[in-house]
């Protein structure tokens, strides 16, 4: 008999590691029903009497056991750990959580897919979301990054046009690809991360293989409130590897779980020797007067700093060594905020972090509820005091303290210290308009990555890839304006699409 993974044991191993049963069953109110195996009927064969209130509990209960779908990044796992600082940055921060080499962090990591479906398999070629929660001594510090260092779009009022693109067809439910490539040879600042999503790395093998990235530009606090523009990036200590498209089908029909039960098995085998999975944590850094003298956008989330002038700066150890005790308590219920953010670390005015501080918060209300902040995995370690009270299954509500400031009686007041942790004072001057962003610099660093970056066969996969879904689009101006859109990256690169293109026929789905 074939050995079995720790996914397909957990039964057991959770019955081995819990003696002690419970005396009986209850509702939810503590009360014993006498009986579990039938509801209340009129004789044998009668109607169903109202008055089962165990069998309309656990109805009306099992109704509600799912919080609304994620409008993206459904798809995920997680897992629970630690972040160690290994090397000194109090230079450039003065966040509690980086104070101290040796300094040990909680934190919750969700791993997910963009685009897709709570239900989709893991091995499809999507953007992968690596968000973290950082439970540190001044509250919870959420970094929501991806699995590349750039994304498809500048503004967030483009955000839900570009999701709608990618996600199904609203006549037939099915993945459209003219959806798909209309609207990115229509935003042509998507072709740095178009080309990153079908190269090699656009189909990771597993959650532990792949690196993280803050894509955002960021800022730290140092002392005397001087700032640093930031980039954060953590790589995988286990090495990067990536899946084929052929194998990445194969394992979508036979594993559709497949790095979600990858993470769960390695946790549980670290547990042997210490193995665990980790990632290397770094810092990119820039100083206000570099950003002034930069030929790209230093706060453009469509480019990447180069590693030649921005060096990765060691931080710190970020190591995944428990699962999570229930899913859903977990990881579906954890919500990740990237306005969550401590002293001694800041925003930019990159313009789609800004509509992500508001938006992330908003849908976790929408998903999970006015006080989903006191939800276990949410609840930051450190003693929550304000005037916020209520709302929905509230579980802290503060007590008998004042709900109002100022008051007279003792509630909480702003610990003014902490503005000295935060983003100096900036003068911002400019007439209040529409500025869009979609023609600025956009194949710049595309041409490089494709001239410098790739190999030959790096190259040729890209293309290969690219053209297994072009070959998809039925209409004849997207597929021409998309490879227009790579013709500009390079003529070789916009040749090559064209020419392997006119030797398929449109497949019509």
């Amino acid at each position: 008999m074939p050995e079995l993974d720790k996914v397909a044991t957990q039964l057991e191993d959770w019955a081995k590691s819990n003696k002690t049963k419970p005396d009986h069953l209850t509702t939810n109110a503590g009360i014993a029903p006498p009986y579990i195996d039938s509801s209340i009927t009129v004789g044998k064969f009668g109607p169903i009497v109202l008055t089962d209130h165990f069998l309309t509990e656990t109805l009306q209960h099992f109704n509600r056991e799912r919080a609304p779908e994620r409008v993206v990044h459904a798809k995920g796992a997680g897992a629970f750990g630690y972040f160690q600082v290994t090397h000194d940055i109090t230079k450039y921060s003065v966040a509690k959580i980086f104070e101290s080499v040796g300094k040990k962090t909680p934190l919750v990591v969700r791993f997910s897919q963009v685009a897709s479906d709570l239900g989709s398999a893991d091995t499809v070629r999507d953007p992968r979301g690596f968000a973290i929660k950082f439970y540190t001594d001044d509250g919870n510090w959420d970094l929501v990054g991806n699995n590349t260092p750039i994304f498809f779009i500048r503004d967030p009022i483009l955000f839900p046009m570009f999701i709608h693109s990618q996600k199904r067809n609203p006549q037939t439910g099915i993945r459209d690809w003219n959806m798909f490539w209309d609207f990115l040879s229509r935003r042509p600042e998507s072709t740095h991360q178009v080309m990153f999503l079908f190269s090699d790395r656009g189909i990771p093998d597993g959650h532990r293989h792949m690196h993280g990235y803050s894509s955002h530009t960021f800022s730290l606090i140092g002392p005397n409130r001087k700032l640093t523009w930031v980039k954060f990036v953590w790589k995988t200590d286990g090495g990067i590897k990536n899946l084929d498209p052929e194998k990445a089908t194969h394992i979508a029909g036979v594993d559709p779980d497949y790095a979600r039960r990858d993470l769960y098995d390695a946790i549980e085998e670290g547990k042997k020797d210490g193995s665990y999975p980790s990632w290397t944590f770094y810092i990119q850094t820039m100083t206000p007067e570099q950003a002034t003298e930069q030929k790209f956008n230093p706060l453009d989330i469509t480019t990447v700093w180069p590693h030649s002038q921005f060096p990765l700066q060691p931080v710190g150890k970020l190591v995944l060594n428990r699962n999570p005790s229930n899913y859903f308590s977990d990881i579906e219920q954890l919500a990740v905020n990237p306005s969550n953010i401590v002293p001694g670390i800041g925003h930019s005015p990159d313009r789609l972090l800004q509509g992500r501080l508001f938006a992330y918060r908003d849908t976790q209300l929408y998903r999970i509820g006015t006080n989903y902040e006191q939800v276990p995995v949410n609840r930051p370690m450190n003693r929550v005091a304000n005037f916020e009270r209520d709302g929905n299954c509230v579980i802290q509500n503060q007590g008998s303290a004042p709900n109002y400031h100022p008051n007279s009686f003792g509630g909480p007041d702003a610990q003014r210290t902490v503005k000295d942790k935060t983003l100096p004072p900036e003068e911002v001057t400019g007439f209040v308009d529409y500025y869009d962003l979609g023609n600025e610099d956009n194949f710049t660093q595309p041409c490089l990555f494709w001239n410098k970056v790739l190999d030959a066969g790096a190259k040729t996969r890209l293309v290969n890839n690219l053209v297994a879904t072009m070959k998809l689009i039925s209409d004849e101006s997207v597929r021409q304006r998309a490879i227009d859109m790579f013709a500009k990256v390079d003529s070789e690169m916009g040749r090559r699409i064209s020419t392997q293109l006119r030797v398929h026929k449109t497949i019509k789905l």
